[in-house]
């Protein structure tokens, strides 16, 4: 469980460039599957001149619907784990993995708020998936502090970070 500090838009980007300057070290390219950023993670990536030579495509899936029809995550999964889980997280990140040629994926399910937290799950909870091809899925579990945008922000920058370490591991 971490706290990090709310990422300002230069640092978002300069996140982006060291996943970007990864990727394209190694000819890959990489999918993000998005439900509280809302497709933030693709926008920070895509801003960048150049992202259609490292970026597939962006997922965003809110719904339980959508998260079964576009990234295969299991119904009895969002039934019983529900949609901000660490087993929803791995379903989504592995399922952008299968769908896709991408070579890295990574998945984020959270409550940005201000409403839908529960006392198991209160606003700022968020879980992040990372995955390789060929690899095994990890998933942290973030409590995440500030209103929606901040819950978005800081999702982004962990989710882009934690891209970055498994591209230069």
């Amino acid at each position: 469980m971490h706290k990090p500090q709310m990422p300002s838009d230069a640092e978002l980007h300069a996140l982006a460039q060291v996943v970007a300057e990864a990727l394209t070290l190694r000819s890959q390219t990489m999918v993000a599957a998005e439900s509280c950023t809302g497709g933030w993670i693709a926008k920070t990536l895509t801003d960048l001149p150049g992202s259609s030579n490292w970026f597939e495509c962006g997922v965003v899936a809110y719904s339980y619907e959508a998260k079964e029809a576009l990234l295969g995550v299991n119904p009895h999964t969002l039934e019983h784990a529900g949609a901000v889980s660490q087993e929803t997280a791995v379903e989504m990140v592995s399922g952008a993995l299968a769908r896709f040629g991408a070579a890295v994926a990574v998945a984020v399910t959270g409550i940005a708020g201000p409403s839908g937290g529960t006392d198991d799950k209160p606003v700022g909870t968020v879980w992040i998936a990372w995955k390789r091809r060929g690899g095994y899925a990890r998933a942290e579990l973030f409590h995440f502090d500030g209103d929606r945008e901040a819950v978005r922000r800081q999702t982004v920058a962990q989710a882009l970070a934690g891209v970055r370490k498994i591209l230069t591991d």
